[in-house]
């Protein structure tokens, strides 16, 4: 069973009601470096998701191959979840 501050958190961030406020909220919860970290992972899986090479990803992004290749196992291999967002943010591709 999820903790009940798990479930808070949650429902704070289902709060948000712009994607001003979601940027307001997760700049204030994360450290400048969890941010870009945050930002960084999904712009790894966007880009896995068009189809780049994991090694040009590596390279343009300036990250660790093992950083792609734990994004690239949970996009081929997870739940879904990426896809799923993705698909949201760009609805033609």
């Amino acid at each position: 069973m999820e903790d009940a501050w798990k479930k808070e958190m949650h429902k704070l961030f289902a709060s948000t009601k712009t994607p001003a406020e979601a940027k307001e909220l997760l700049m204030a919860i994360l450290t400048p470096k969890e941010y870009d970290e945050v930002a960084s992972r999904w712009q790894i899986v966007q880009m896995l998701l068009e189809g780049n090479p994991q090694r040009e990803i590596r390279d343009q992004l300036g990250v660790s191959i093992a950083t792609v290749t734990r994004g690239a196992r949970e996009v081929q291999h997870g739940s879904g979840t990426f896809q799923k967002y993705y698909h949201r943010l760009h609805p033609s591709k």
